[in-house]
């Protein structure tokens, strides 16, 4: 991402920030000295259910067109269900993604950063395992709201190798595993 795209980023989190009513999914249109007008949306905190509808609206308070759309990612994850909602509408709908500096993007926040056309990662990618109701094992994966075949369907939809599902699904839920940037590259999510 060049650098007059990240500073009109920040600038539009900055604006974002400001407001005093923190939400969990927030779209705000800004304009760019030499880019023109961009759209932002930022993900923060849990991803439970009802973001994809803010999301959604917030996509379409904002109709034209755009030179850029960026998600911007600071979540601790929460329904994969979701995220693979919410993702598929960040690429359907053009979206970049980029995980800040000050950023944290784990658990199921990495559906929405694979959503991304293009993605940038300057902070951290955590990964492991969804908890499930009742249990942390992968037979209990319909507890989750996504089963193991919608997620590798999402991850094959978002050209992301397999190879990050199965590294999800080997990390313990009481666990975090924190991507390298090899790793990003492996899984194309940088």
């Amino acid at each position: 991402m060049s650098r007059t795209v990240f500073q009109a980023v920040i600038i539009c989190v900055a604006a974002l920030c400001s407001s005093a009513a923190w939400a969990k999914v927030e779209v705000q249109a800004g304009q760019h000295k030499s880019l023109g007008r961009i759209l932002v949306a930022k993900v923060s905190e849990d991803i439970a259910p009802g973001d994809y509808e803010a999301l959604l609206k917030g996509i379409k308070a904002n109709p034209g067109k755009y030179a850029k759309k960026i998600v911007m990612l600071d979540s601790i994850g929460g329904s994969v269900a979701e995220a693979i909602r919410m993702g598929r509408l960040l690429r359907e709908t053009g979206f970049d993604a980029l995980v800040p500096s000050t950023g944290l993007c784990q658990g199921s926040c990495v559906y929405l950063l694979a959503a991304g056309h293009a993605k940038t990662v300057r902070g951290h990618v955590g990964i492991h395992r969804p908890y499930y109701a009742g249990s942390d094992s992968l037979h209990s994966a319909s507890a989750s709201g996504a089963s193991r075949a919608a997620q590798v369907a999402y991850f094959q939809d978002m050209q992301i190798p397999p190879e990050l599902l199965e590294a999800i699904n080997s990390t313990e839920p009481r666990r975090m595993r924190v991507l390298t940037p090899s790793e990003l590259a492996r899984y194309r999510l940088n």
